[in-house]
């Protein structure tokens, strides 16, 4: 019996030893690998971060237009022919407050094309100055945001504005600046609708505050969402004026020639490349009439091609006291309508105006006239009206007009 005792004793101890043997393990207490890896465990960090979703602050502008801000077009740093030095620097009209900016611009290239800066939402500064036509109307007067009503004046070309060194826009010159031109059309009764009785531009500013993209787009190039008149201007000029044409084929045969050093920079050397008819029409171009020219080089400088800075009158009508201000000839071949009033829908009907048409006034540039103070008149032979014609048409710059940095960005 007490054999049988201490077998079952034995028994016992045996079955307790494995028990917390086993439970020994299951915590941690057996091997000392066992308790490494349970080490390991228990050190390891008990709290989990929640995965974090990237932030976009640009969701609005990039529902509606295909800008994508993290690579944005170059407005600044355009690459230009070498004969945009400074001779050509000296016409730049961009004041000290509104250098061209990426950001800026952007956002000028939004409102440009955007019909929310009309009253009724059916124009936009691009309705008028269409990038197809050299940022020019095909039709002689622009239809308002109404639809029934048209503008007075034809809409004017505005490649190279940058170049006009007085700055003042507008065929009249109402205007100071690029900056201030803005604001005109925007509260034109008759073109956009933010006229007084609408509200005018404190209207047009509450509608663009409720816009997202254009929170998104005033703090990205302003770095706060406010809109403000000033602010509206300072974009849409930085847009505006970053329309730089230097892509015509007279561009691409005056490089070839220029030279810096030369006589009149090269201006006048025969052009590779150009017919004779064109080269003719290169030389009554350049030439002044004292030399047997034309003399138009005077009025409208190369290679900008835009107008004098010291321009009057260009006597249009007899007794004109008006100064007006004329587009850069670049891309005129693309227009359908020339003068303020659109008057003239051939180049052949503008070369035969300025060739004997042109009238006597108080206000009419000495340019244009003649020895005995009349009108001057060239009396050009038809073949050298044509070619006149000819090169003018080589100004066009298909670059301009087909370059995405300018076109809409609406989707």
């Amino acid at each position: 019996m007490k054999k049988q005792a201490g077998q079952r004793r034995r028994r016992f101890w045996v079955l307790i030893g494995g028990a917390l043997t086993l439970s020994l393990s299951a915590c941690g207490g057996g091997s000392s690998t066992t308790a490494s890896t349970a080490q390991t465990v228990t050190t390891a960090p008990t709290t989990t971060t929640a995965p974090t979703t990237p932030t976009d602050t640009f969701t609005a502008l990039r529902a509606a237009t295909t800008i994508d801000p993290a690579a944005l077009a170059n407005y600044a740093t355009p690459t230009l022919p070498a004969y945009y030095d400074a001779t050509v620097g000296q016409q730049d009209n961009i004041p000290g407050n509104n250098q061209t900016n990426d950001r800026l611009a952007t956002l000028g290239r939004v409102l440009f094309y955007d019909k929310q800066l009309s009253l009724n939402r059916t124009v936009a500064c691009a309705s008028c100055h269409q990038q197809s036509a050299g940022f020019d109307d095909p039709r002689r007067f622009s239809i308002g945001f109404s639809g029934s009503t048209f503008t007075s004046a034809h809409a004017m070309r505005l490649g190279n504005i940058r170049y006009w060194r007085p700055g003042s826009m507008f065929w009249d010159r109402r205007a100071a600046s690029v900056e201030l031109q803005v604001s005109h059309p925007i509260t034109n009764a008759i073109e956009m609708g933010f006229d007084a009785s609408n509200g005018g531009i404190t209207a047009l500013i509450t509608r663009l505050q409720a816009i997202g993209y254009y929170q998104e787009l005033f703090t990205f190039a302003f770095g706060d969402s406010t809109i403000t008149e000033d602010r509206l201007q300072r974009a849409l000029a930085n847009f505006e004026r970053a329309m730089i044409s230097s892509a015509s084929r007279w561009d691409t045969a005056y490089a070839q020639v220029f030279s810096a050093a030369a006589p009149n920079r090269g201006l006048d050397t025969p052009l590779p490349g150009f017919s004779a008819v064109e080269e003719r029409g290169h030389q009554l171009f350049m030439t002044p009439r004292a030399n047997g020219g034309a003399g138009c080089a005077a009025c409208h400088v190369p290679p900008t091609f835009a107008l004098a800075a010291n321009s009057q009158s260009n006597g249009l009508d007899a007794g004109e006291t008006r100064i007006f201000k004329s587009p850069s000839l670049k891309n005129i071949g693309l227009s359908k309508f020339f003068m303020h009033d659109g008057r003239f829908s051939t180049l052949a009907e503008v070369i035969e105006f300025y060739d004997n048409g042109v009238q006597a006034g108080p206000a009419l540039d000495n340019r244009l006239t003649g020895a005995n103070g009349a009108p001057r008149r060239l009396n050009l032979s038809p073949a050298d009206k044509a070619a006149l014609e000819a090169f003018l048409l080589t100004l066009t710059d298909t670059n301009l007009t087909s370059d995405p940095r300018f076109s809409n960005p609406f989707r």
